[in-house]
Parts: C-alpha cells; structure tokens; sequence
C-alpha cells in the first residue's frame, strides 16, 4: 500500500493501471479494511484489469483525522477526489457492506463516471446499523474510553465471527488481520469514532429513490446466509435497479470475499466480460 494525499488527508491505496483501458475500484466496507480484497484483486490484475483498492479514511492504514466526516457521504464525496487525482475518468465500481452505500452514493451523483456498478451484501435502505451493532452502540458509543483491550477486542471478535458462514474461516491470522489495525489506543477509538458513530442509515434511505431511474448496468452479489443484511435486501435492490442482475452464493455469510474468494471473482469476471466496454 501507498499513500496519497487527498483533499488534506492521507489514504493509503494501491492502484495498478491495467492494460484494457479501465479500472476496478474496489470499495471495502466494515469492520474491515482494503485487506478483505487480498484475495480478489490480484486475480482482476492478472486478467489485466486495472485496479484501485484504498483504505476508507479512518480504516486500515489510512489517516484517522480528528473531528473529520467519515460518513459514507463524506466517503463518497473523498473517493470522486481520489479518481480524480489518479486521473481515472470513469471506473467498474464495486462496492461492499457500507462501501456499497459509497457506491450507490457516488453512482447516482456521478453516473457518467461509472461504467458497471456492482454491490456485494451492500447495506441499503434502513438496513443498517444491523440489531447487534444497535447494542453496541448504545453500550458502549459514548464510553468506550473506559472498555479495557481485552473487553474490546472480544466484542470484535465476536461482531467478525458473524460475518462468514463457518467461525472457521474467521481465526488465526485471518482474525488477526482485521483486528491489527485497532490494536492501539488510537486505532480502538478511530473505531469507534470514524466507524461506529457514523453507522447511520438516512444516507441510503436519501438515496433509494434514485436507485429506480439509474442507467448504469448493475450486478448484485449477496452471500445467502448474511446475519446482518439478509438477502431479502439483495432482491429488493434487483427489483428497484432497471435491469438489475442478482446472484447469490450458498455457503457465503456477510463477508463472501472470505467464505468463497473464488466465485467472487468469477463474478466479477463475467460482469466485466459483460455491460459497458472497459
């Protein structure tokens, strides 16, 4: 990862120019950070795709500014910065978790910007904070300060054991990774502040409206058995988007990129082979 410096703040991103003229953004969601695509990316590059993975400001190895806007507004608004910066016109843009909400978000301001839009278990609607992450937030928003690492780092883990269809997949340096970047003082209350504060859905509800006339070629991806954005969410967002198509994954939970990183990028590969030339 490289940084860059972005309207005063610093992402870190890495970004490989591709030979087929287009780019891939990959958009990570929470409690995550660009390390959920390790998997995805590479396989895109190797197809010759461009490709741009970055951490959301506030996440993973990115700035984590005092009393700066890290709601997915905010987010989408830093990422039509970020493109333009590295000079990328228009883009396949692929969203995940609230990084869909940044995507959906970006796609109905800039739809001349982007050529495939693609959500993958996309929080959407009223969908989220999901009921678990209400209770922490109403436990522990306001005084986190006073939760010891263990306490905190035990929440975690247990949020993070929801996310794949098998607790397996979620242990061992797998945990460790997307633990690693709360692991200070700074980073366990860059957590609570840049992530948890703004889990907020009225964005996406402002948006859904503008999803029903979007012309932009949509795919959606869900794993079947999410615990925090069901697949009724996924149909419901086939149904509003013109000419939606809807796969979903058995076997997959909240983070498919970690149950089945394979089909991912066979989906992936057959949008791209499809919709608007990149």
């Amino acid at each position: 990862m490289n940084d860059i410096l972005v309207d005063g703040v610093r992402l870190a991103h890495h970004h490989t120019p591709g030979s087929t003229g287009g780019t891939v953004v990959l958009l990570h969601g929470t409690p995550s950070h660009s390390h959920i695509w390790r998997n995805v990316a590479p396989a895109l590059e190797a197809d010759g795709h461009g490709v741009l993975v970055h951490d959301l400001l506030g996440y993973g190895a990115s700035e984590r500014p005092v009393d700066r806007d890290t709601s997915v507004t905010a987010q989408a608004e830093l990422l039509a910065d970020l493109l333009a910066q590295l000079g990328i016109r228009r883009c396949t843009l692929v969203g995940h978790d609230i990084g869909g909400a940044v995507a959906q978000l970006f796609t109905t301001a800039h739809p001349d910007r982007v050529d495939r839009l693609v959500l993958i278990n996309s929080v959407s609607y009223d969908s989220w904070p999901s009921s678990t992450w209400r209770r922490i937030i109403r436990d522990h928003l306001d005084d986190h300060a006073a939760m010891s690492q263990q306490e905190f780092e035990a929440l975690l883990t247990r949020q993070l054991e929801m996310v794949v269809a098998d607790p397996a997949r979620m242990t061992g340096g797998v945990l460790e990774a997307y633990l690693r970047p709360h692991r200070t003082p700074v980073g366990r209350a860059s957590f609570f502040e840049h992530q948890v504060r703004y889990y907020d859905s009225t964005p996406t509800q402002r948006v859904a409206p503008l999803l029903r006339t979007l012309p932009t070629p949509t795919w959606i991806i869900w794993g079947a058995e999410d615990r925090w954005q069901p697949v009724d969410h996924a149909h419901r967002l086939a149904a509003d988007i013109p000419g939606a198509s809807l796969t979903t994954i058995p076997g997959a939970g909240h983070f498919p990129m970690e149950d089945d990183p394979q089909r991912i990028v066979e989906e992936l590969r057959a949008a791209l082979a499809r919709g608007q030339a990149l």
